[in-house]
């Protein structure tokens, strides 16, 4: 069976594909002034879209969001017809890698939970040729809270994600490929257990009933609730943090 099969079914019917919050892109969008109906943002890895109508109902922008899975693009639009917000969401199926947008095109790029799936340094340079001059960038990533950390955490993301490291160490890149920092806050457990994991393992049983309880699809939920214990017992070492910065 396909992984990316699973994990488009296992998640689709979640509100978010990753932590987050619609209180922590709020905060997040605060720190971006000047936004009006002649504002384009682009929403990278958007899902299904949770953040995506958040941002469409607390701006008058128009909203361009993108993803490699049409299934999710098809419930953001449906989303987007219940608010009533269709005239203001385009969404475009496409790889976060290669973009077809003209340079210069937006004034804010947005991407929550996603950016790892190219990694976090090779995303900020790709993507920073889309953003108009002084146009900004939030992207949450998951980054370690504290300096050193219990191994079995540490050994556990660094064989998940190479490129999991210290806030300072993830604002040294930000700076690198180009960006002047603006602000940056961590993620709360509500992003991690009340959004993400538990409506995850709620709907497991039913998960594995649909697929028979097949062997690889036993290890995949069980995957999933391994990580959701580890952030129960590790939450104060790492977490998704939100990078607000603004193009140089």
């Amino acid at each position: 069976m396909d992984l990316l099969e699973l994990i488009l079914e296992y998640h689709k019917g979640n509100e978010r594909q990753g932590p987050g919050s619609e209180e922590a892109t709020l905060k997040a969008l605060s720190y971006i002034p000047y936004l009006n109906e002649e504002t384009k943002i682009l929403d990278i890895g958007c899902g299904s879209g949770g953040q995506t109508i958040t941002l469409a109902k607390n701006t008058a922008a128009q909203i361009t969001a993108v993803d490699m899975f049409p299934q999710f693009l098809e419930m953001l639009m449906k989303k987007s017809k219940e608010y009533n917000l269709i005239d203001r969401i385009v969404a475009e199926e496409m790889l976060m890698e290669s973009l077809t947008f003209k340079e210069h095109s937006f004034d804010v790029i947005w991407s929550e939970g996603a950016i790892y799936n190219i990694g976090f340094e090779k995303g900020l340079s790709l993507w920073r040729k889309y953003l108009k001059d002084n146009g900004y960038i939030a992207v949450s990533e998951i980054s370690w809270l504290t300096g050193t950390r219990p191994d079995e955490i540490e050994q556990y993301w660094v064989n998940a994600y190479q490129e999991i490291d210290t806030i300072e160490n993830k604002l040294a890149v930000i700076e690198k490929c180009g960006y002047e920092i603006v602000s940056h806050f961590a993620l709360d457990d509500k992003c991690w257990i009340d959004n993400y994991y538990q409506p995850l393992i709620d709907n497991s049983e039913a998960f594995l009933k649909k697929y028979n309880y097949a062997d690889e699809v036993k290890e995949f939920v069980e995957a999933g609730k391994v990580e959701a214990d580890l952030y129960n017992r590790f939450k104060d070492y790492y977490s998704y943090v939100f990078y607000i910065a603004k193009k140089k």
